[in-house]
């Protein structure tokens, strides 16, 4: 013992295990303490309370649910509407910011100086103002479906107040064609670009990439469809009394949060962007001009791909901060994962530590994936020693 702590890395050890050990105590005095309060309350933990109705409705559900569906489908429809969310929010801020990023340095100076005060401006006005903003100010005072049509008119779009609202599609049998054209379009669309990429590094020649994808992945199944006899039905909604039946709505608060996260975020990423360019030597642009390439030639085939080894790391934290800021929807009641369950159902189930536990689990699973996937995309733009 007195070896181990004459040396510096025996001391080092000792250190660690005294602190790892303080941790691990502290953590069981708090569980402990927390089961006694709830023993003291009458409540007992677990999570049985999962199978019970839940006995509330949710405006917006990506998969079949009613007030007689129980808490644990509650959750998985929380947990849905958040993943929905982030998802489309991370691809349009990242379409987004590095639209404003590029524009930021383009020679034009007024292009350059609106991407510098959408950025000045967007980044430094509090995310939840932002959210309200469009909630309140710009969306709820849309027209009321009442205001739009009259009693027993049927319509097949609309965007008011409640939302957006549209016929429901009601595809036939013969659809599933159709989507498997589509399937066949994105797997040849694919090897294309894998076959343009092979080709570009043996041969040194370009081949249109873009263009042929899209009218392939757009072309064929639309072919595909016209040539079934268009096999997909719609349910119109149709207005009543007070407000329309049938259709699908997207609501408001869907929109309003889409909105303010892609702004906000955006700003956020074109900084980011920003600096990964300029963190590229000039003088690789100005090999790649001598060479008779173009401004956005140079951009896209020289400059960005080595940009994005500076952009991915700061660019993952901005996907982690969408995807936890989203929990900000229960200031508008969009029916995400804190709204509905650790919201209602805990108001409801006084499960306080089981929904929280829940919760906290969701956003640190989806944060550690996020990470985990821009790793592995990092992994492929690093520089390689050869």
């Amino acid at each position: 013992m007195r070896a181990l702590w004459a040396s510096s890395k025996g001391r080092g050890i000792i250190y660690q295990v005294l602190l790892s050990t303080g941790l691990v105590f502290l953590i069981l005095l708090l569980v402990a303490n927390a089961f006694y309060n709830m023993e003291q309350r009458g409540l007992k933990a677990g999570f049985g309370f999962l199978d019970r109705s839940a006995g509330f409705g949710i405006v917006q559900s990506l998969i079949s649910y009613d007030e007689t569906s129980s808490y644990g489908r509650a959750f998985v429809v929380g947990l849905l509407n958040t993943v929905l969310i982030a998802s489309i929010g991370i691809v349009l801020a990242t379409f987004l910011g590095f639209m404003i990023g590029i524009m930021r340095l383009s020679p034009n100076w007024l292009v350059s100086k609106l991407a510098n005060i959408y950025i000045e401006t967007f980044r430094n006005i509090p995310l939840l103002l932002q959210i309200l903003f469009w909630y309140v100010a710009v969306l709820k005072p849309l027209p009321a479906p009442l205001d739009l049509f009259k009693k027993g008119e049927s319509f097949l779009l609309s965007f008011n107040n409640r939302g957006l609202v549209f016929a429901t599609p009601v595809p036939q049998a013969s659809f599933s064609l159709v989507l498997w054209s589509l399937f066949f379009a994105v797997v040849v669309s694919i090897g294309w670009v894998l076959y343009t990429r092979w080709r570009q590094k043996t041969k040194g020649s370009q081949l249109p990439v873009g263009l042929p994808c899209f009218s392939l992945i757009l072309g064929l199944p639309l072919a595909i469809f016209f040539l079934l006899g268009s096999p997909l039905d719609f349910t119109s909604p149709v207005m009543g009394r007070f407000t329309y039946d049938g259709g699908t709505t997207v609501v408001i608060e869907f929109f309003a949060l889409l909105w303010a996260l892609v702004i906000y975020t955006a700003a956020f990423i074109a900084e980011i962007v920003r600096a990964g360019i300029q963190g590229i030597p000039y003088g690789q642009s100005e090999a790649a001009y001598s060479l008779g390439l173009k401004r956005g030639q140079t951009l896209k085939l020289v400059t960005i791909p080595q940009a994005l080894r500076i952009i991915i790391p700061p660019l993952t934290s901005q996907y982690l901060n969408l995807t936890k800021n989203s929990s900000l929807a229960a200031a508008i009641a969009y029916p995400d994962l804190v709204s509905v369950f650790a919201g209602t159902a805990l108001n409801q189930t006084g499960r306080a530590i089981e929904i929280m536990f829940l919760t906290l689990s969701v956003y640190l699973s989806l944060s550690l994936l996020t990470s985990l996937v821009m790793n592995v995309y990092q992994s492929h733009t690093r520089l390689i020693d050869r």
